[in-house]
């Protein structure tokens, strides 16, 4: 099979030019075309001012979806090109928001705020409305259709995938990351039992000093460095302070397990994304009451 040889030029994260520089001959027994899509619109009248780029893709906003055509919006592949799909549900979803606010008249750059709740996950003293099981056990791969059997009937699946106790026991190794540690300094009585308990040694006490040198006297070292460190309030005992490395904590919850005073608590966080329309009907009801 005979490959051009490209070069690109990037901007933003973009293809702003390319060119062939070259051709490469690789041998091969077999050959599988994973065929590609582009974006074409050659249906859209070129004067219902609706702007295109150099890549004949329609000019979007990227804060509200909206074309060179004020009425006219876009999203998707067909706005920003090739992602997937959960980036177009959510450019539907900003899209919509931005109908909506300019059927009624209002301005499409002002966007609703997102809120968050937190609420505690614990029922009892060792028991909380999650599975926080924490194990060591390495991610399980999932097993596979042998390669010769995929030349031999390309059109079968691939995946074999596992048996309802092997998915189970995968299913525990989630981070549940909608559940966060949530650390009240004001209780905390420096008895150093989250420490001790924590299996990937992600908190410290001590005392507290500029980031970067926080991070020589952690547990643990904190390679990710674009991930700032937690540090709390000082404590009231020594004046310390507790450190915590999110991105080494798994969400176990045994650290809120073995506080005697509850100054570690595991939270839920539910995020409202907002949609057209939110808090218009409340609006209404108001003023019909009134």
């Amino acid at each position: 099979m005979v490959f051009e040889q490209m070069e690109y030029e990037l901007k933003d994260g973009r293809i702003t030019a390319e060119r062939v520089t070259g051709e490469e001959l690789v041998p091969c027994d077999d050959v599988i075309l994973a065929i590609g899509q582009e974006n074409a619109f050659p249906w859209i009248e070129r004067d219902l001012g609706i702007e295109f780029d150099k890549w004949s893709v329609p000019k979007v906003d990227a804060k509200t979806f909206q074309s060179t055509r004020k009425e006219v919006f876009f999203g998707g592949d067909a706005a920003f090109g090739p992602k997937n799909i959960i980036w177009a549900v959510e450019h539907g979803h900003q899209a919509a928001i931005s109908v909506h606010a300019f059927l009624q008249g209002k301005s499409l750059s002002e966007r609703p705020a997102s809120t968050v709740k937190l609420s505690s996950v614990k029922m009892g003293v060792h028991e909380w409305a999650y599975s926080n099981d924490y194990a060591t056990l390495e991610r399980r791969l999932v097993p596979h259709v042998s390669l010769k059997e995929r030349f031999k009937k390309v059109n079968i699946e691939v995946e074999l995938g596992f048996n309802p106790q092997q998915a189970a026991q995968e299913a525990q190794r989630c981070l549940n990351c909608d559940v966060q540690t949530v650390f009240e300094a004001k209780l905390c009585i420096e008895c150093d039992a989250c420490i001790d308990v924590c299996p990937v040694d992600c908190l410290t006490i001590t005392h507290d000093g500029e980031e970067a040198e926080l991070r020589t006297r952690l547990r643990a070292p904190a390679r990710v460095t674009t991930q700032p460190l937690y540090v709390s309030k000082a404590l009231k005992q020594t004046g310390r302070v507790m450190i915590k490395d999110e991105n080494l904590c798994v969400h176990c919850g045994l650290c809120a397990e073995r506080c005697p005073t509850a100054a570690w608590d595991m939270q839920k966080s539910t995020i409202h994304w907002p949609h057209a329309g939110d808090g218009e009907s409340a609006c209404h009801t108001q003023r019909e009451i009134a």
